[in-house]
């Protein structure tokens, strides 16, 4: 199951890919804002349970999905941009096992536990 998962989530980040390649936007953009969506993590500053809920908010693909439809309907590019770099870096995360936080540790994720 975690194979197909993995697979599932490399097909996303493929179509996020190909997503922007319609966007007129350079290269050089996808890479550079790629990580960006990591800046969640901020909120473990404050505790475990906030950095939990900021981290899975802004990592739910569903998130991502919808402000790319917004910008679509808006059309609005840099929403499309937005919503498109959220749902590759979700689907890049769970490709390497970095799944959404349950509250307890940074480290426990609904795919498993990180580093195990």
């Amino acid at each position: 199951m975690k194979t197909t998962l993995t697979l599932e989530d490399i097909g996303e980040f493929i179509l996020a890919v190909f997503l922007f390649s319609r966007l007129q936007y350079a290269w050089w953009w996808f890479p550079a804002l790629l990580l960006l969506p990591d800046l969640s993590m901020i909120g473990y500053l404050i505790n475990t349970k906030i950095g939990a809920y900021l981290y899975n908010f802004v990592h739910h693909k569903a998130l991502g999905i919808s402000i790319t439809l917004v910008g679509f309907a808006l059309t609005s590019s840099a929403l499309m941009l937005a919503g498109i770099i959220l749902f590759a870096h979700s689907a890049m995360d769970r490709i390497f096992g970095y799944g959404l936080k349950y509250t307890d540790s940074f480290k426990h994720t609904h795919l498993g536990w990180i580093g195990k």
